[in-house]
């Protein structure tokens, strides 16, 4: 099997609307990495570079999981996290897919950067796997068809959901709910049985998953989908 680019993009915002500490979820980074990572080159971005900041939050609280220890540890992760590329500097022809990853941060800067939408945008256009987890979901609200229309337009898909925002106070601290955003872009909203189970969306070449607890989950179907 021949190796397949995948391009991971983190956010570069550190702080929520309110003020609060954000960035980038470390289960939903880690978890795929570790699954995509054996098989195929992973490089990371974010809009503005180098060391993207980590949600201490998701440190303290995934602190028990083995994968997400090795992530923090690995200097292999660590070097791509201090050499990771600007969504400015990346082209879309060096990668196979994109794949966002969640964390609060997304709905913050990546939902309305416009090189960003212009970089998803290439990728979706090229058909090419876009990727996306949890509030990473967010990212894509500005990408667009050939056409002009949402990549949304009919496509199932997921994120974190509103019951979830709801659930973790978070609803005033950012700019839009993901739910009701993409949904009113016509895209077709799938989420799991009760806050928090796994839920992956495959509609296409558009992967979603809903929670970090769907990060792992949806990491399977994108090399599966990388190797088909």
């Amino acid at each position: 099997m021949s190796q397949k680019r995948v391009l991971f993009v983190f956010t570069s915002a550190s702080k929520t609307l309110l003020g609060e500490g954000t960035g980038w979820y470390l289960p939903e980074a880690a978890h795929p990495y570790y699954i995509i990572a054996p098989q195929h080159i992973v490089d990371f971005a974010a809009p503005e570079g180098p060391n993207p900041p980590i949600d201490e939050g998701s440190v303290a609280a995934w602190k028990e999981d083995k994968e997400c220890a090795k992530f923090l540890n690995d200097p292999a992760v660590q070097n791509k996290l201090a050499t990771a590329k600007k969504l400015s500097e990346v082209s879309v022809g060096d990668y196979d897919a994109i794949f966002y990853v969640g964390g609060h941060g997304p709905v913050i800067d990546l939902a309305t950067d416009p090189v960003n939408a212009k970089l998803a945008s290439g990728f979706w256009q090229a058909d090419k796997i876009v990727g996306a987890v949890c509030h990473g979901t967010a990212a894509l609200v500005g990408a667009v068809d050939a056409s002009g229309k949402s990549i949304f337009v009919g496509k199932k898909f997921t994120g974190f959901s509103n019951k979830e925002e709801q659930i973790v106070n978070k609803v005033a601290a950012i700019p839009f709910l993901l739910e009701t955003k993409i949904t009113e872009l016509g895209g077709i909203y799938e989420k799991a049985s009760e806050p928090w189970g796994v839920q992956v969306s495959v509609d296409g070449k558009l992967l979603t998953g809903q929670n970090p607890a769907s990060a792992g989950p949806l990491g399977e179907e994108l090399l599966k989908v990388l190797s088909a």
